[in-house]
């Protein structure tokens, strides 16, 4: 099957009834929210060439805004009311004559049984994976085991579940996505249709999230893939200079004097990317980018720390958490300022505000820190293998 030839869309429009807390495909794994977890794993297989994430109306906006969303390029559509309407209007969006519809709460699933199913698909029309159902089926009633049910020829489906374009088409054609009658999921309604689907193994760890329970088993097995972190420290220190207009953790702090530096002076930020480069082992910041480069001279260093997170990528390693201390007299850091810092860095390095702290020390300092003549920063970061 050609690389890029199927387009994916990504059920995530669903209300987690069963979920305490509110909605898990935002709920933290490994400092990331579970639903990058789940596009990462599609957008890792070869056969995929377009994610189209399918959410509720009133999340379109923040969702598309999502930096990690936005690395995929994927396309974000309003849903309906049912799982049915939602994947309709996924659909909708694709372009390709081969499918793919998978669950957002499913983050664990491998490109390679997403390859396997979308190949399948486009042999046999559809197919989904299926795992054998290990434990023994009872039929109940109230609190009344009824009867032993043979569980000999049946299995659980999963997804992602295929089809060609035109046999979705013409399943909704005779059972309309908004009418009466309600599919589980996409198999149900091409069976109903009378086109035959294709059942080919699925993995037993394609875990879909539903109960808190599971989130932990998530975090355990994605961990244990991504195998041993790693952990980087980095340090910088500035002196302020002329003008105002402090630069610092990725905010501007009007009426605070800048730091004097070859960039804007970011010494937070500066601090957190050679910790990056440290624990991806690629080296320093003053390496990457020397001080006589006229090229980043006056450059902001969000931009300095994009390309470095980039560069961590291309190594192989995703940022998993980040701990900054700020040390200086002045100015005054509180609550407001180090929670806009922490949300600008997390966004930077493509994380959740949970999985960065940043705090201050402005008292009992010594040295050019506790005089006011400037400020420094320390950074330690965890990596951990893509």
């Amino acid at each position: 099957m050609d690389r890029g030839s199927v387009d994916a869309v990504v059920v995530a429009a669903g209300a987690s009834t069963r979920m305490a807390g509110g909605d898990k495909l935002a709920a933290p794994l490994l400092g990331r929210p579970l639903l990058a977890w789940t596009l990462d794993a599609l957008a890792s297989a070869s056969t995929v060439r377009r994610l189209v994430v399918v959410t509720a109306p009133s999340r379109v906006d923040d969702l598309a805004a999502q930096p990690w969303l936005r690395s995929h390029d994927a396309r974000v559509v309003a849903g309906g009311a049912r799982r049915q309407e939602s994947v309709a209007a996924g659909v909708a969006a694709t372009e390709t004559a081969v499918v793919l519809v998978h669950d957002g709460a499913r983050p664990l699933v491998t490109p390679t049984l997403v390859d396997a199913v979308a190949l399948a698909a486009e042999i046999d029309g559809a197919a989904i994976p299926t795992v054998p159902v290990a434990e023994t089926l009872k039929r109940v009633s109230g609190r009344r085991v009824g009867e032993t049910v043979d569980r000999s020829g049946l299995a659980a489906a999963q997804t992602p579940q295929g089809a060609r374009r035109v046999l979705l088409e013409e399943a909704w054609s005779r059972f309309p996505a908004s009418g009466p009658r309600e599919f589980t999921d996409e198999a149900a309604l091409l069976e109903a249709a009378g086109i035959p689907v294709t059942a080919i193994p699925g993995e037993a760890a394609n875990l879909k999230i539903t109960v808190p329970e599971d989130l932990e088993r998530a975090e355990a097995m994605l961990a244990s893939r991504a195998g041993a972190p790693r952990v980087g420290h980095g340090a910088d220190e500035h002196p302020f200079g002329e003008g105002t207009g402090l630069a610092l953790g990725g905010i501007v702090i009007e009426g605070a004097p800048r730091l004097h530096g070859h960039s804007d002076g970011d010494a937070v930020l500066h601090a957190v990317a050679d910790a990056l480069l440290g624990a991806a082992g690629l080296g320093d910041l003053g390496r990457r980018f020397p001080a006589g480069d006229t090229a980043t001279r006056g450059i902001a260093s969000g931009e300095l720390l994009r390309a470095v997170v980039a560069q961590v990528a291309a190594a192989g390693w995703r940022t998993a958490a980040v701990d900054v201390t700020i040390r200086g007299a002045r100015p005054r850091f509180g609550p407001v300022r180090l929670g806009a810092m922490r949300d600008a860095i997390a966004e930077l390095v493509d994380l959740g505000p949970g999985a960065v702290e940043v705090k201050a020390s402005t008292g009992n300092l010594i040295g050019y820190e506790g005089a006011g003549r400037g400020i420094a920063a320390t950074a330690l970061v965890t990596v951990r293998r893509r």
